[in-house]
């Protein structure tokens, strides 16, 4: 075993999302792989793992904890200009080749990822929600690795933030399963999904299934918890009018008020072969997006190249309401009742720190 294995071996505890089987197996239930783990094996995650016929989970560190802007996860309807403290672990589910945070998430799966011992720092919920309110945090995130495979420290978490009065949210791949989505339910608000492709040949690619996303999508929004999407458009692999249309028009059908966020490829990790991604293939998936029946749109990533898509319209006069600039909040005129202060439409999203859904 390598020394980071040691290392986060140690950081763990038994888990709680998962049942055991016969001859010291378990079934692991935080994602959609829904691993069978023989005893002395790890999940596909690898920080998951069976000792003695019970499932030990990640707990009692971060690999990263920063106060970021909310805009930045990127949530646009969710508390415009609220600080997000950030935390995260180490592992995914995935293997993605253009992986932008893939120190944290191939933890364990690649060697040149061993780096991440660095990063590991022991810590508890506790003096967590404290950094929060240190840095009047309104929000806290579980991201930077795939948050689903550390659902259970996430609980522990959120559990503190919530009694603090914080809002909690998710920043994941999807690949979610009914169990983990009612484990998460008390404590989690808002959740950001990856579209990744609407090609299964290509999820499979990343060590996904389309499917698992799309159910995981619709899961997240039936539970009432406010879902934004962001789909990271890359030449040659997902920027296709057809496909683009396919992913727009699945995600009017969930539900026209989801934003939609189309952001931009740059090469990264293993993929280094596309081009990175142009203002106008941006434009055009958000153009795309818009006339597929979403009513809020986004282009992230090119600040001050995409024009009107960074910004928060009213979808039924069309008035500039949250004008931003990159993560920078120029100006909001939601009124607190979340409306639009011209014609009165209501604009969805969590406009309140109570968490009330407009």
């Amino acid at each position: 075993m390598s020394s980071l294995a040691n290392l986060l071996d140690s950081l763990t505890t038994e888990g709680e999302l998962y049942e055991v089987l016969d001859n010291h197996s378990v079934r692991c239930h935080a994602c959609g792989h829904r691993c069978l783990i023989h005893e002395g094996r790890r999940g596909i995650c690898q920080v998951r793992f069976n000792a003695g016929g019970k499932l030990h989970v990640p707990w009692g560190y971060v690999a990263g904890l920063q106060n970021d802007p909310i805009e930045k996860k990127p949530f646009s309807h969710v508390l415009p200009g609220a600080g997000a403290l950030t935390f995260g672990m180490l592992g995914c589910d995935y293997h993605c080749q253009f992986c932008q945070n893939w120190l944290t998430s191939q933890a364990l799966r690649d060697p040149a990822a061993d780096l991440s011992a660095q990063f590991v720092r022991k810590i508890t919920p506790q003096e967590i929600v404290k950094q929060a309110q240190r840095v009047k945090a309104s929000v806290v995130v579980s991201s930077y690795n795939e948050p689903l495979i550390t659902s259970e420290w996430a609980a522990a978490i959120f559990k503190e933030a919530k009694q603090a009065g914080l809002m909690c949210a998710y920043v994941s791949n999807g690949n979610n399963t009914p169990e983990v989505m009612e484990y998460l339910r008390p404590y989690l608000d808002a959740y950001k999904v990856d579209l990744k492709s609407m090609n299964d040949k290509n999820y499979r690619s990343l060590g996904g299934t389309l499917k698992n996303t799309l159910d995981g999508i619709r899961r997240a929004r039936d539970l009432g918890l406010w879902v934004e999407v962001v789909t990271l458009v890359i030449p040659g692999f997902n920027d296709s009018n057809e496909e683009l249309w396919e992913a727009a028009r699945f995600l009017a059908g969930v539900s026209p008020d989801i934003p939609w966020h189309v952001t931009a490829f740059h090469k990264d990790y293993h993929m280094t072969s596309p081009d990175n991604t142009s203002p106008q293939i941006l434009i055009r998936a958000a153009e795309i997006g818009r006339e597929a029946g979403l009513r809020y749109v986004y282009a992230g990533n090119l600040p001050g190249y995409v024009g009107e898509y960074e910004s928060t319209h009213c979808p039924r006069c069309g008035s500039t309401l949250v004008k931003r600039s990159g993560y920078l909040i120029e100006r909001n005129r939601i009124t607190p009742e979340g409306k639009c202060p011209k014609c009165g439409e209501k604009i969805a999203g969590i406009w309140h720190l109570d968490g009330a859904r407009s």
